[in-house]
């Protein structure tokens, strides 16, 4: 089979190779093998070759397989398995080795995927929607029942435009935003009832300021980080919460000068990575609330391009593009 492989942390595009795989042991007792399909290149799949801030960076003596999430056709199921069958399309996830063509999962991790969602909803049904269930969370406990101003970054971004629908439906007075004016506009465009705003602007702090009527914000979304992480932090009214969930920016900022204490801020970190310390019935709700999204609403799952995984560079190219809409995807034949 084919697979993607790194040996080390580095740069995606210069460690990562395709080659000729063994395919995975058949399935035991409780795990299905899946002919993968279609798998999505999310920012976190790219840092966990790269090597995440602040981590080493390792070589492996091992080669690693990346990818966590994607869909594909069921090939034979072990002992035990009583909602999977043959061929039938599933998605999965958190399984490690999506950027293979086989793999074998936990049949508790892998998900029918619901009549009428195309493979490429599919491939998308699970990661960014349990990210949002999970930022959702946070917003509520960080708000303590109060209401007020929150702020998100990437706003343009597949989790971004989740969070703005949501916003939408849960009367959550957003403000959105974006990198540069371009992004701006365009997401003005799709939700015009929620001020959106270009950081390249030399003013967007006070348009931010008046975006909330001067009410200083109670929690910043961020998957900005970087040097941007002292500017949020300003927009914050004392006792607020900066939630990062990414590192798509660069630089850094020093913790101290956030002046947490004497302003009574927190920052929480959240990691989809941390979805399965949920009890199994409130993993399967969320997973039935993903489903549903897939299902009638897919237009929120959007596709930016489609690569076969032995295109993976251009792959990688694309997901760093500036203005990128929606998710790059790494896809595999059918047989």
């Amino acid at each position: 089979m084919r697979a993607l492989v790194h040996d080390e942390h580095g740069e995606a595009g210069r460690v990562l190779r395709l080659g000729e795989r063994p395919p995975p042991a058949a399935p035991t007792a409780g795990q299905v093998r899946v002919r993968v399909l279609s798998r999505p290149v999310h920012p976190g799949d790219l840092a966990g070759v790269e090597g995440f801030p602040g981590a080493s960076r390792q070589r492996f003596a091992t080669p690693r397989i990346p990818g966590l999430e994607g869909m594909g056709v069921v090939e034979s199921v072990g002992g035990g398995v009583r909602d999977l069958r043959s061929g039938q399309r599933v998605a999965f996830f958190p399984v490690p080795g999506a950027w293979s063509e086989l793999l074998t999962a936990p049949a508790e991790l892998v998900v029918p995927v619901p009549e009428g969602v195309s493979d490429e909803t599919a491939a998308l049904m699970l990661v960014n929607p349990l990210t949002l269930l999970m930022l959702l969370r946070a917003v509520e406990d960080a708000l303590h029942g109060r209401t007020g101003p929150v702020v998100q970054t990437a706003a343009g971004s597949s989790v971004g435009r989740l969070v703005a629908t949501a916003a939408l439906r849960h009367d959550i007075p957003l403000v959105n935003l974006v990198r540069g004016p371009a992004g701006a506009q365009t997401l003005r465009q799709r939700f015009p009832a929620l001020p959106t705003i270009s950081t390249a602007d030399t003013d967007w702090r006070i348009q931010v300021r008046n975006a909330t009527g001067g009410r200083s914000v109670r929690v910043v979304l961020d998957a900005v980080g970087g040097s941007l992480t002292g500017e949020l932090a300003g927009l914050l009214d004392d006792g607020g919460t900066l939630i990062t969930y990414g590192q798509l920016g660069s630089g850094s900022t020093p913790l101290e000068s956030l002046a947490l204490t004497p302003r009574a801020l927190t920052v929480r970190g959240v990691s989809v990575g941390r979805w399965l310390t949920r009890t199994p019935k409130e993993r399967a709700e969320d997973v039935a609330f993903a489903a549903r999204l897939a299902a009638t609403s897919p237009e929120l799952f959007e596709v930016a391009a489609r690569y076969d995984l032995a295109d993976f560079a251009q792959a990688v190219d694309h997901v760093r593009r500036p203005g990128k809409t929606g998710t790059v995807l790494l896809t595999s034949p059918a047989s």
